[in-house]
């Protein structure tokens, strides 16, 4: 038989998911009844958010100890923790240190990589920029932020799952990038058929819930256009730099500029363009078709004030077996080659 002592000891030792205190320490333990006929115990917990996956599974994480010291049966309820509890808990964890990415301490610098459209190569860009500022050195991390079309995983030959720690998800580290996808979390590759508000919510999880450590950039590989994801970024990060991809076509160029227009809207800064499938260059002759028209790198930019800071030719990457990442070039293929002088050039355009 259990009683409401043991049901306080046991609840009171677990951990709000949010605030990451025990239930104890916040006084989150509002009601305890125990029905000894039945073995059953009726707890109320307050916690920061409700109606969350976090708020499943700290109830799963009840109801299994509870039943482990002998109660039949568990009901449980949640109620909101008040206010002035949770500003005095998030105070004193930002006093601590612990700010986090979003945090107004924060040193990382991000970098959202946008397009008008899709097709123009703008997750092959993200990956492999990060890749490259990797390479030259810096602390990187790579959020694949197009969640219906999430692709930078496969990309880059992840085969791997995120760990957790201490309540924390850890990214996945390939090619010395750390990355989360919500390709991660999905099964058998199936679509995700979600509203505007669930993405956001999505989308702030990488920011709040994943342990990136000490970045020194983190890129944001956004999904085309101007919808819901790429709304939540501007309003989350607000000092976050920008870069546009376009192919050299007019029309995809036109596109582009509603993103850059956005970025500009919420006064972020659009450290330049880069021109994907700027032309093909014949192994055998060297000499370049321009395959998509020209141009419309250049004239994205001058619309934008920037400047266009890569061009980028046809090329497929140099398949490694043993190692397979179908979209990452190698240092010493001549793409891999423009990317680090792109990735170069953005570290003087951000750090001078």
């Amino acid at each position: 038989m259990i009683t409401e002592a043991v049901v306080r000891e046991v609840v009171s030792g677990l951990q709000e998911p949010f605030l990451h205190k025990s239930l104890g320490e916040l006084n989150a333990i509002e009601e305890i009844k125990v029905k000894e006929e039945k073995n059953h115990v009726s707890v109320k917990i307050a916690i920061a958010k409700t109606g969350t996956a976090e708020q499943l599974q700290l109830q799963t994480e009840i109801v299994n100890a509870l039943k482990s010291r002998g109660a039949a049966s568990v009901g449980l309820r949640f109620g909101q923790l008040p206010d002035e509890v949770l500003a005095q808990h998030r105070s004193a964890t930002a006093e601590s240190g612990d700010q986090g990415l979003l945090s107004p301490g924060s040193k990382t610098t991000f970098i959202a990589i946008a397009s008008g459209k899709g097709g123009v190569g703008k997750s092959t860009v993200s990956v492999n920029l990060a890749v490259s500022l990797a390479r030259l050195g810096k602390k990187v991390g790579l959020i694949d932020a197009d969640i219906y079309g999430f692709s930078v995983p496969d990309m880059m030959g992840i085969t791997e799952r995120p760990a957790v720690q201490n309540d924390k998800i850890l990214p996945v580290d390939r090619f010395g990038v750390k990355v989360i996808s919500m390709g991660f979390f999905v099964e058998d590759n199936s679509p995700i058929i979600w509203r505007g508000p669930m993405l956001g919510k999505m989308l702030n999880s990488f920011f709040e819930e994943v342990n990136w450590g000490e970045l020194d950039y983190l890129l944001l590989d956004l999904p085309p256009g101007t919808g819901d994801v790429a709304l939540d970024v501007h309003s989350m990060l607000p000092s976050c730099k920008e870069i546009i991809v376009t192919t050299p076509h007019p029309t995809a160029a036109f596109v582009a500029a509603r993103a850059g227009a956005m970025a500009l809207k919420t006064d972020h800064e659009i450290v330049g363009v880069i021109e994907n499938m700027a032309y093909f260059e014949s192994k055998s002759t060297g000499e370049r078709e321009y395959i998509f028209g020209q141009g419309g790198g250049e004239r994205l930019a001058e619309a934008l004030n920037t400047e266009v800071i890569g061009q980028l030719p046809l090329g497929q990457p140099d398949w490694d077996e043993e190692d397979f990442a179908p979209s990452v070039y190698q240092e010493e293929e001549k793409l891999g080659g423009i990317y680090l002088q792109i990735a170069d050039k953005v570290i003087g355009l951000l750090e001078k």
